[in-house]
């Protein structure tokens, strides 16, 4: 949503001037002005936005955090106080009040103007606003003292109960990302520093505070749809009946307006609206998007306009407590009051140093929409992610289920706690409810699977603050207040019970029986590691250390260990990796390129299992979201594309299987395999198809049917479980051609042989190149 105010950019260059805590604490005299920044010996030109890190790297103070074992080095960064200041002009506009904002601080700050302290704040993940009484007409001096992170949280009340991953505990204390501390995807750099756009706004002294456009209702057959506008205006006169709000939405010839005048600062404007141009998500129908403009007026002269897009949409979601193995659970979502099956990955952080975030969201956005995803789960352990992923997803149709950003603890449930988190939530969902793309509220990311098992309906920051703040502030969004979410009901029961579940476990055999014989009708967590290729290990891992992989701490480091030896957490991770290699093949290649291509072959087959289960699986099946589509640092993982924007042979086959007509072959049953047909367009199609084994060629079957959306039986292949087989599949509908292959058979697999039957199999396509040339490298 966007205002028309004057702004005062204060990105670009800065000057830095950083000291560790006990330095800061024997200095009787700190640099709270511009000039005693630059005094100082240490100081270093630095950007904004940025990270402590990147001017350290940039001004040579330190090596790349990335390559080697570094990663290890920036631990002593933790204490380290970090001192940013600049000079700046500004020139009041008339009639306005100058507003210092940060949208995004890292993390316990204070903030100096023109040598006076004029604020502080706490929370890396929302937007940090002062008003600037004392700033001066022409040139003026900014200064903000970021206080370490892992200082700040000592001290912070702690209770028995808490609970954390061991080197998370700060962030149940510190809003700031929790993996930043470390995580088993992500290093720990906890950093610090000015990582999103700061600048000075000149606000109005009357103005629209809050508006939001929310669809109550639609019908999708005829065409119709009810909104409602809320607005709250910040208004001085004595008369409020000089006031009037108007709100206007076109969406080509569609359009809508309403208006009224002001009876109080805050109401309500409703609109019944004829032949409406609906809001889908992608495979459903278009993105329609209204332009909308919101008008305060006073006396017919404009006070403050509000402009903003409009998806005319409804969301819900079905769900159960509790499921059985006769599928007698449900967690469904709906759009516009018709079923969608969710197809998306978790989008977990893109760079582990934030400032970088923005810079590469395009490029992850557009594999995201090529790789064939409807929807995204923005993952609890991160931030909230730039406007721009709304506003991408609000025009490709791609779905956000969004996270609160908790993660994998049991946090604090005192007075202090809970305020800071509905003030986090009332900017959250404010800031992003007006986007269509938005479909679920989630409290955290596997919260209610800690607490030693104690009840998490007892959560009061889940279940009380963060849903009263969604209730009132967002009523047409469904909340769940965690992933997976245990209710009162659920409570007692193996977790597999749930309908909504993260799918670990062993994390053995793709196929095994923890994968075939899950319960949950949606996993929004399923993942399969995959080595990146060696172009990229190569970028990462010194020459020396390449291979093996066996005790080999720099590969070690790269699985995210935050320590060496056999203490670390994370440490099994490369182990895993070749233990899964292993389950397919039988054996762990020697060499560093087979085992690449043997590991990369490994993970493409795991998801591209994990995607068809799920898809057959309906109706009983409603979603998966597959763990996750790229890396934020080098390293090994379940990511289809790495740090670098390689992709992974996952990648090929995972797009391959969410295209919207998709032919697969079931697990065998009965001494057949069954081949079915997944069509999830709106519509019947004529489905021309060919099978071919391809161990000797034989053409298995070759048909033209009709095939209604849904799920169709097509043929039943007689089959043993001693055979191994590569059955081919193609097929062309509407001018459209697709293509999926099945490997038939228990392991172990020849390696060699999959690889000459793969190029077969794939001939003259994207992935046939990118294989040739992987190959040629040594590895996918």
């Amino acid at each position: 949503m966007i205002h028309n105010f004057k702004r005062t950019a204060l990105d670009g260059d800065w000057k830095l001037f950083y000291q560790k805590n006990s330095e800061y604490l024997a200095s009787a005299e700190h640099p709270v002005t511009f000039d005693a920044i630059c005094a100082e010996q240490e100081h270093i030109p630095a950007k904004v936005p940025g990270n402590l890190e990147i001017d350290l790297q940039r001004a040579g103070r330190i090596e790349n955090p990335f390559f080697g074992q570094n990663t290890l080095k920036m631990q002593a960064l933790e204490s380290m106080h970090m001192f940013y200041g600049r000079k700046f002009e500004y020139h009041r506009s008339e009639n306005t009040v100058p507003v210092l904002t940060f949208e995004g601080l890292d993390t316990v700050a204070e903030i100096f103007l023109n040598g006076c302290k004029i604020g502080s704040c706490e929370n890396m993940l929302i937007t940090q606003t002062f008003e600037l009484k004392e700033v001066f007409e022409g040139e003026n001096d900014l200064v903000v003292h970021i206080i370490p992170a892992c200082i700040a949280a000592r001290g912070r009340k702690m209770q028995a109960l808490n609970n954390a991953l061991k080197y998370d505990y700060e962030s149940l204390r510190l809003r700031k990302a929790a993996s930043m501390f470390g995580w088993d995807i992500m290093p720990r750099i906890v950093s610090g520093g000015i990582w999103k756009p700061v600048y000075i706004e000149d606000l109005p002294c009357e103005s629209l505070k809050q508006v939001y456009l929310m669809t109550t209702s639609v019908c999708a057959e005829n065409k119709t749809a009810d909104l409602v506008l809320f607005y709250e205006a910040d208004v001085k006169g004595d008369d409020i009946s000089e006031y009037r709000i108007s709100l206007r939405g076109q969406c080509g010839e569609s359009t809508f307006e309403a208006q009224d005048r002001l009876w109080y600062t805050a109401g309500k404007l409703y609109v019944h609206l004829e032949d409406a141009k609906l809001w889908w998500p992608k495979g459903y129908g278009g993105q329609n998007l209204y332009d909308v403009k919101v008008t305060l007026t006073r006396k017919d002269h404009v006070v403050d306009t509000w402009n903003t897009k409009m998806g005319v949409r409804t969301v819900a979601l079905d769900r159960t407590a509790l499921t059985d193995q006769f599928f007698n659970g449900r967690f469904q979502f709906y759009v516009n009051d018709q079923k969608v099956f969710i197809l998306g990955t978790n989008f977990v952080p893109i760079d582990a140093l934030h400032s970088r975030d923005r810079e590469r969201l395009p490029k992850v956005m557009e594999l995201l929409e090529d790789i064939g995803c409807n929807a995204i789960r923005c993952w609890g352990g991160g931030v909230y992610e730039d406007d721009y992923l709304y506003d991408y997803c609000d025009a490709a149709g791609i779905l956000i289920w969004q996270d609160f950003m908790m993660a994998c603890g049991t946090y604090p449930v005192d007075p202090e706690f809970c305020s800071i988190m509905g003030e986090e939530a009332e900017f959250v969902v404010r800031r992003l409810r007006q986007h269509p793309s938005l479909l679920l509220w989630s409290g955290d990311n596997e919260c209610d699977m800690s607490a030693f098992k104690k009840h998490p309906s007892g959560n009061r920051v889940t279940r009380d603050v963060i849903h009263s703040v969604v209730e009132y502030e967002d009523p047409v969004r469904p909340f769940l207040p965690s992933s997976p979410f245990v209710d009162k009901e659920a409570e007692g029961y193996p977790e597999e019970y749930l309908p909504e579940n993260h799918l670990w476990g062993p994390r053995d055999y793709y196929k095994s029986n923890y994968y075939r014989n899950s319960l949950c009708c949606f996993a929004s967590e399923i993942g399969y590691h995959g080595c990146p290729s060696r172009e990229s290990i190569e970028e990462f891992i010194p020459a020396d250390k390449l291979w093996p992989w066996q005790d080999n701490d720099d590969w070690m480091v790269h699985a995210s260990a935050m320590e060496l030896g056999n203490e670390g957490n994370f440490n099994y991770r490369i182990k895993l990796m070749a233990d899964q290699v292993r389950e397919l093949f039988g054996t762990v290649p020697e060499t560093l390129d087979d085992f690449v291509t043997a590991s990369q072959i490994s993970q493409a087959e795991a998801k591209k299992f994990f995607i068809e289960f799920f898809r057959t699986g309906q109706p009983n099946r409603s979603g998966i979201i597959w763990w996750n589509l790229i890396d934020g640092w080098p390293q090994f993982s379940d990511a289809v594309v790495d740090y670098y924007f390689r992709k992974k042979l996952a990648y090929y086959y995972i797009r391959q299987v969410q295209q919207p007509v998709l032919i697969s072959i079931r697990e065998p049953q009965n001494w057949n395999l069954e081949m079915v047909a997944v069509n999830d367009t709106q519509g019947t199609i004529l489905l021309n198809y060919s099978v071919v084994e391809l161990t000797t060629g034989e053409t298995v079957c070759n048909s033209s049917v009709s095939v209604p959306k849904g799920i169709s039986h097509l043929h039943n292949i007689p089959y043993s479980q001693s055979d191994k087989k590569v059955y081919m599949m193609k097929w062309e509908y509407n001018g459209t051609s697709g293509r999926n292959h099945y490997l038939a058979g228990n392991p172990p697999f020849s390696l060699q042989a999959y690889k000459d039957i793969l190029l077969r199999v794939y001939q003259k396509t994207e992935v046939q190149n990118n294989i040739n040339n992987e190959f040629r490298k040594g590895g996918f």
